[in-house]
């Protein structure tokens, strides 16, 4: 690990997540690598045993906003999950070795973070408005919409027919 780098693991917290792609490529620019990200996460999940809250695919990175895995860490997640994309792509190298993990002690903080993932495709240009963009959670969030990555959220406790805990309850503040 790079000298002054410091991960918290095993906090129960949610973790905020940005890795890029190589040089900042856009290397996630078409729909097909959209696609295969969002099948290795999804994959990942099912695997390694965590939530995902939020997340969006942007054309050379990507922002995440999971749960701590009931099996490795946050660290083998990310491995395992980049791991899995590059394997199936024919870039080389894909990603960027480093990623950004911020970790979102609050309620508060858990909905600034949604709301830059899901207002990213936005702020960048890609579309004019959030549920647009296809390779979000935002229309999760919105209708219930159940896309290739299970998003947890009240939507989903509400299929599940339990309650969902009030700290991963998403409210879209006032602006």
């Amino acid at each position: 690990m790079p000298s002054g780098l410091i991960r918290r693991l095993h906090t129960g917290n949610f973790h905020f997540i940005t890795f890029s792609c190589f040089h900042r490529q856009p290397y996630l620019n078409t729909p097909t690598t959209h696609d295969l990200f969002e099948d290795a996460l999804e994959r990942t999940r099912l695997r390694y045993k965590f939530v995902v809250a939020g997340y969006v695919v942007m054309p050379e990175h990507v922002h995440l906003l999971i749960g701590e895995p009931m099996k490795s860490d946050t660290a083998g997640v990310i491995h395992a999950l980049k791991l899995s994309v590059s394997k199936r792509s024919s870039e080389r190298p894909f990603w960027l070795t480093r990623y950004y993990d911020f970790i979102v002690h609050e309620d508060k903080k858990r909905i600034e973070k949604l709301r830059y993932i899901h207002r990213n495709p936005v702020v960048r240009g890609l579309v004019e408005k959030p549920e647009e963009w296809q390779w979000s959670s935002y229309r999760h969030y919105a209708t219930g919409f159940e896309g290739k990555v299970e998003i947890e959220s009240q939507w989903t406790a509400f299929r599940r027919g339990g309650q969902l805990p009030d700290h991963l309850r998403y409210r879209e503040p006032a602006n």
